[in-house]
Order: C-alpha cells, then structure tokens, then sequence
C-alpha cells in the first residue's frame, strides 16, 4: 500500500483497500443521493481538469463557503488540491464584511457557494475582491453551477498534466488556509500543510474505533478543521459518511442513518440534554420517578466499572429502562462522539457515558491541525474530565506559567502574511496554545482556563472564568455565562437564561410577563438565578465566588455577534454590548 503523505492519498487509498458503494451520502429533495469512492474520484478528476482548463496555479487560491456538508464540498476539496491550489474555506455566518477580508487577504480567484443566501451575502462585497467569477453548488437561475466545471473536465486529455500537478506537489506544501474565526480582532490565516493534516489524521485513527462497515453522521462546518480531520479519517478508514440536512435535522437524520459516529461539540450536548430533561419533567408518576433515577444513576458513572458491582447492575438496569431511548434518539448505535471546541461539563459526560453513548473529549487548535490529544475508551484511554492522551507524534509541555506549549508535524506552517504574529507565538518549534493546563500521573490532559481570559481582580488575585463558567452551566436555567471583574474589586457574571427552559418554568409558578425584558427582571426569577450561583459558588474560594449578576434580555448568538462561528464567547464585543449592566453592577 502507497504511504499516505498528501490529502489527495486518502480517496486512492480507501479505493484500494476498502471501496464503498456509499462513500458520501447527501439528501436532496428528501432523497439520500450516494456517491461511491470511484465516483468521487473521477469527479475531483474532472474538478482538477475543469480548474486546469480555468488556468488554475499551483498556489492559487479557491474560496469555498457551504452553509451545509455536501458531497459536492469533498469534491471540489481534492480537486483543488490535486492541482497544488489551495482551498480557502470560509465560515458562512460570519460578515460580509469579513468574507471580504478573508477573500482580499487570500488573493482568492475563484468562490464556490452552497445557496442563494449566502450568494446574497457575498454579492454584496463581489465587486471589491480580486473574484474572476463565483460558482454555486445549488441550481440557481442565472448563476454559474459547480458542474460547470464538471463539464469543462469531462475531456480526459489533460489528464496526465492533472497526474504531473499532484506528483509535483510536496508534502509540505500549503494545502489549506484556515481563517481563525477569533475573539478580538481581524481573523488571522492559519496555514496548513499536506503534512500537517496528514500526520495528524494518521495519528488520531489510532485513538478511534472506527472499522469499515460503520457510518458517520457529519454536521459540524466543515470549515473548521475539527470536522475536516475526521472527513479525512472516515475515508481513511473506509466507512460511509452521511451528511445531516441541516442542525435541526441532526436528531431525523440520526434515526435514518444510525450512525456508529459523530463529532459534536458541547454547545449541541447541552441542548440535546435540555431537551431530554425537559421531557422528563414532563412525565407523571412511576416514569418520572424512574427517569430522575437513571438520571441521578448517570452523573455517578465511571469508567471502567470503577463504581463496583452493584452500581453496574443498577446502571444496566437504568439502561435498559431509560438510557435505551435516549441512544434511539441518535439511532441507537453509536458507539462513541468525538467532542472539541471546549470542554465538556463533566456531568454530561457521565451521564451520555451511563447512556451507552460515551463522548470522546479532543484537544486542539486549528494551528495544531487540530489534534493534540484525544481520548480512547479502549486500553483505559479515557478519563472524565480530562481531554484524553497526547496523540502519537506530538509533543507537549507545561510552560512554568502553566500555559500548553505543543511541537509535532502537525504545528502550523505560520499565519499567512503575519510573520511578526507567527514569531509570537512560537519559541522554537513549541507553538504557544494560550490555554493553561496540566498532565496527571496517567499522562491524561486536563484543560484549566485560556491564558488570555484569566484576570486578576482590583485585590490581586487571579480568576480563572471558564472553571466558573462551566460550574455555572450546569444549571437548567442558564444557557450562556461570562464571568467579569478584571480589575474590580469582586468577580461578576453576564447571563443568558435558557428562555426555554425558564418559560416553562415560569407558566408553572404562575409568573406573567408581556416580553423578555420584563421576565429578566422578575424578582422570583433573580432569586432562582441567585440560589443556583449560591450553589456553584460553594466549590470555589471566596475571591472567585460570584458575588453580583444581571441577566441580558436578548439570546446571544452568532449573527449578533456574542459568539463565534465555534461557539466561544466573543468576551471583548459581549462587554462593549452590555457596558450599561455591568456599570449597574460595579458603580450602581
């Protein structure tokens, strides 16, 4: 078997090894379309013939911006690369403003678009990029299609220059450009070799069970390069992929395909668990005895019966009475989750461990490829809590000031143009994560707070937000937090309730309230809020403990900006947005 060294090597390789009928599979009108592994290549085939025909360079760049996962994506993925282009991918719900940023910094010639709501967006900046022309992947009037270029590559007699173009290519080369979505500033470009993803795909397989004749739910954007690893991987290991229509179809969909896989983040794990709660606070007598049970029986859960026998045979039992709907919900055969992007609330990863659904805590930036370390639940390769092993081939260690320091082929090539911010971040060939953490006895990896995010109170003493933060997630009535104070004389907190969840609540004490402005300033509501940060606060010093909070009438979110595309707090912009409520909690 030819060694894998390029991206491009992956399709040729699941071609020799394991061919499938259903490599891709993506639902149009209703109906699943399936594409096989030589479809696939002989469509990227004609992609890089049709980009040739173009006058496509090595080097040049291709944007790419897909609200959605589709076959078409992948396609155009190999295509590009085959040519020794670059693919440029682009968050979807970011600005116009910012497409044209990324498109500008990029030198991107060509854009290939999903729909006509991001064609929208995008026309609204075409004229002020260096575009030679923009293709959509849906049909619409008027517009250049994808299979354009299809078409213009159906002549095979440029082949052999496509076959020189990708011998030509080395495994250092840049494959990628990856704009960091970033919580301050504009984005950066973080640039990615063959080599990097390569070494890093090649090395996570060994932390997961995935084997052919298993399938895989994608729905995460496959902009970031979380989701986009384990596309290569499920390649890699030759097993069908299936893309999910939309992020509320990811439970429909789920029932349809039953897939053994899923990469999540824990954003998606928290509202998933609302819901199951929400409907056990909706059942009556016996069964919602039972419910809260298996539910009180799955936030004890340890790994490997670690708990002894009789909490295994009230698990089982908890299973088989409870746990088995909540694993039909996501088609009853998974057999793990890999989760990135933040941490995990230990709580729910008990409880979808004790639900037969355990969730693999990953660690990673995109300038790391991602991986840096994963867990495995085989070879006692898992630790709640914790985000798993340094992965093979990578190096860490812990900086005196606590922060993550990571070497391996995986680390970036650099940020495109910005030597001077690359040299920032970089002593040697030790890339800077700006995440502070810490390796047990076992060698797991602990995650403990972002550098940046940690601040020191008008006392002097440190704060860490995201321990805080996640302790204060847990309660049902908060659905976003950010803990303040740098600089004040106490730590405060932002939050947005889960107006879900506390309108149902409210309905059954009774409260009246004509919007969210009003319900946010309910007395009974700000003494619930204040009971559950008693609580939390209980498990922290007192110079941590939250001492004062308001809550934000509006939903954070991403189009308005609290967010971003991955789901982290934008902190800077959340601050400016509620400057007023946190004057009223420091100079009243």
């Amino acid at each position: 078997m030819a060694e894998i060294t390029k991206l491009f090597d992956f399709p040729y390789h699941q071609l020799k090894t394991h061919k499938l009928e259903k490599a891709f599979n993506t639902k149009y009108n209703g109906i699943w379309k399936s594409t096989s592994t030589q479809e696939f290549i002989n469509q990227a085939n004609a992609i890089s013939r049709g980009l040739l025909r173009l006058g496509i360079k090595p080097n040049d760049k291709i944007a790419v911006i897909s609200s959605t996962n589709r076959t078409e994506w992948n396609v155009l993925d190999i295509g590009v690369l085959q040519t020794g282009a670059q693919n440029v991918p682009i968050y979807p719900t970011i600005s116009s403003d910012d497409y044209k940023y990324i498109l500008n910094h990029s030198e991107a010639v060509y854009c290939f678009v999903s729909d006509a709501e991001v064609l929208e967006k995008l026309n609204t900046i075409k004229n002020k990029t260096n575009l030679k022309n923009v293709y959509t992947f849906d049909i619409i009037k008027g517009e250049n299609n994808w299979t354009d270029i299809l078409e213009l590559g159906k002549d095979t007699s440029n082949q052999t220059e496509v076959e020189a173009r990708k011998e030509a290519v080395d495994p250092s080369d840049l494959a990628t450009l990856i704009y960091t979505s970033g919580t301050t500033g504009k984005p950066k470009g973080v640039m990615l070799s063959h080599r990097n993803i390569v070494s890093n795909v090649l090395s996570a397989q060994l932390n997961f069970p995935l084997k052919y004749g298993d399938n895989a739910l994608s729905f995460l954007p496959i902009c970031h390069i979380f989701e986009r690893v384990f596309l290569y991987l499920y390649q890699y290991t030759c097993i069908e992929i299936y893309f999910a229509e939309a992020m509320d179809k990811i439970g429909d969909n789920a029932k349809e395909v039953k897939p053994a896989t899923m990469t999540v983040v824990p954003r998606l794990i928290e509202k998933v668990y609302d819901k199951i709660m929400a409907k056990g606070t909706e059942l009556n007598g016996i069964k919602k005895m039972l419910f809260f049970w298996a539910v009180g029986v799955g936030v004890k859960f340890e790994p490997y019966k670690q708990n002894g026998w009789w909490y295994e045979l009230k698990l089982a039992i908890a299973r088989k009475l409870i746990f088995k709907k909540w694993q039909l919900a996501l088609g009853g055969n998974i057999v793990f989750m890999a989760s990135g992007s933040a941490a995990l609330q230990s709580r729910l990863g008990r409880v979808f461990a004790a639900a037969n659904m355990p969730i693999m805590e990953c660690y990673g930036l995109t300038e790391t490829s991602p991986g840096v370390s994963a867990s495995d639940k085989r070879n006692h390769g898992w630790k709640i809590g914790y985000v798993g092993k340094i992965i093979k081939g990578v190096e860490v260690k812990i900086a005196e000031d606590g922060e993550i320091l990571v070497k391996g082929p995986n680390v970036m090539m650099g940020y495109y143009k910005e030597e001077d911010k690359t040299a920032e971040v970089m002593t040697g060939d030790y890339f800077h994560t700006g995440d502070i953490g810490e390796i047990d006895s076992d060698g797991f990896l602990k995650i403990t707070d972002r550098k940046k995010e940690m601040f020191k109170t008008s006392g002097g003493k440190y704060v860490a937000p995201a321990l805080i933060e996640n302790q204060l997630k847990q309660s049902h009535f908060i659905d976003q937090i950010m803990v303040i104070g740098e600089g004040e004389k106490m730590p405060a907190a932002l939050i947005q309730i889960n107006f879900d969840f506390v309108n149902e609540w409210a309905k059954k004490h009774n409260i009246a309230f004509n919007n969210s402005s009003e319900l946010v300033a309910n007395p009974k509501l700000l003494e619930r809020i204040q009971n559950e940060i008693d609580k939390a606060n209980t498990n922290f010093g007192n110079w941590e403990q939250i001492k004062k909070f308001e809550i934000t009438p509006d939903v954070w979110s991403i189009d308005a900006g609290h967010l971003t595309p991955t789901m982290k707090l934008k902190r800077k912009i959340i601050k400016e947005k509620y400057a007023k409520l946190i004057e009223k909690i420091y100079r009243p």
